[in-house]
């Protein structure tokens, strides 16, 4: 004979014909429950964790991974910086910026903040010139005084390319006729499209000589901001350089400067993933009533199996076996199918919009426009975890109620 004698058993059982069909069905039921349960699990976590990407993306590509700046006037030695950032570990490019809040004024009038930069070199920190939308990157020039606006910006201040921006420093000077503003005019000859309201709104991006006449910085600049071939050792590789440069700077990496937003996504997710859990458990405490109606059929069974020395652990092995494989099979059909659901969901989502003749998240309405989806096989395997969890104290009741079934009270009517 099979051993274990409770697989053996319990497997038998599984394979077997029921007498009362209705227990066939309730089984059948649980098992779907289980498996749609896992997949819808699968397929939400696997859609947020491709917005979590997509976000990321788009705020890494206007904002560099680590930043180290001077403290007070700003950062005096940066070719060094430049130079000591290059011979850092993991760090694939550096760049100098100045950044200053300012007030724009055209058509009508807006708070922002100016970034200078170095057109030659922030490629190697952002992606900010691959998201022009109108006009040319290399369109910034120094002593031109040409500027380009972000997308929402140039629309709030009703101008285009080739218009004129003045643009107010928050300090004075002094004149002839009394403390005036510092004011220069800038030439708009580009418009950038992040696809992140906070830069399309807000963000103006100038050539860093004409930052720091403005802002009369002379030589200096506010930092100097990192790119690295690994995002999550920021801190620490900013960290190292700072420590290298010797003196004092302020260090701060892409977590810290968007910590409430990454920190709420973060939350979401989690929140999201005990909602769809709790789904799974309710899905998977269907077992019960599975296996309570199995032993009550099995009455007799039970008590002949009782009665040839099999031990409560046996009878109660018997019907955990039977609750797990069942369990098991529909976690591996949800696996299966949520997998699948989560690798093609655009495809899905597009079929359905085609189907239907609308649009989830139009273009002009959504910054992101698609559904993003980013299959990670860790979270499957915490889903798998749970799902078996939870089966698994599912079949504890019932078995424990078959191995108290008195084998004399059983056959009483047989």
């Amino acid at each position: 004979m099979f051993r274990p004698l409770p697989w053996f058993i319990g497997l038998r059982y599984l394979r077997a014909k029921r007498r009362n069909h209705f227990i066939s069905f309730i089984s059948m039921v649980s098992m779907l429950g289980i498996a749609l349960g896992v997949a819808a699990l699968i397929t939400v976590i696997s859609v947020m964790n491709g917005f979590e990407k997509e976000l990321r993306a788009r705020i890494l590509g206007m904002v560099s991974h680590a930043t180290v700046s001077g403290v007070g006037e700003g950062l005096a030695e940066w070719p060094r910086a430049i130079e000591v950032a290059k011979d850092t570990p993991h760090v694939l490019g550096a760049a100098p910026y100045v950044e200053r809040e300012v007030m724009l004024q055209a058509a009508r009038v807006s708070g922002g903040a100016i970034r200078g930069v170095r057109p030659d070199l922030e490629p190697e920190v952002s992606e900010i010139d691959q998201r022009m939308a109108e006009g040319e990157w290399s369109s910034l020039v120094a002593g031109k005084y040409h500027i380009v606006l972000g997308r929402e910006l140039a629309l709030w201040l009703g101008v285009g390319i080739g218009d004129p921006v003045m643009v107010y420093a928050p300090m004075a000077r002094s004149t002839p006729i009394g403390t005036m503003p510092v004011t220069r005019r800038f030439t708009v000859t580009g418009i950038f499209e992040a696809g992140m309201a906070e830069y399309d709104r807000y963000l103006a991006v100038v050539h860093i000589d004409d930052a720091a006449r403005l802002f009369r910085m002379g030589e200096n600049v506010s930092g100097v901001r990192l790119k690295l071939d690994d995002m999550f050792r920021a801190w620490a590789v900013a960290r190292d350089l700072a420590e290298r440069l010797g003196g004092y700077y302020r260090v701060r990496d892409w977590t810290q400067e968007h910590a409430n937003f990454f920190r709420a996504v973060k939350t979401e997710r989690v929140v999201m993933f005990v909602i769809l859990s709790l789904i799974v458990a309710v899905a998977a405490f269907n077992l019960v009533s599975t296996l309570v109606m199995l032993v009550t059929d099995k009455q007799a069974d039970i008590a002949i199996l009782r009665t040839l020395g099999a031990s409560p652990g046996t009878i109660m092995g018997v019907f955990v076996v039977q609750g797990m494989v069942s369990g098991v099979i529909g976690i591996v059909v949800g696996v299966v199918g949520g997998s699948l659901l989560a690798a093609n969901v655009q495809a899905v989502m597009a079929a359905i919009e085609r189907g239907f003749g609308f649009q989830l998240m139009p273009a002009d309405v959504y910054y992101i426009s698609d559904l993003p989806s980013e299959l990670r096989w860790d979270d499957v395997a915490s889903i798998c975890v749970v799902a078996f969890v939870f089966c698994l104290i599912a079949t504890l009741y019932p078995a424990w109620r078959a191995a108290r079934t008195p084998p004399a009270e059983a056959l009483r009517h047989e």
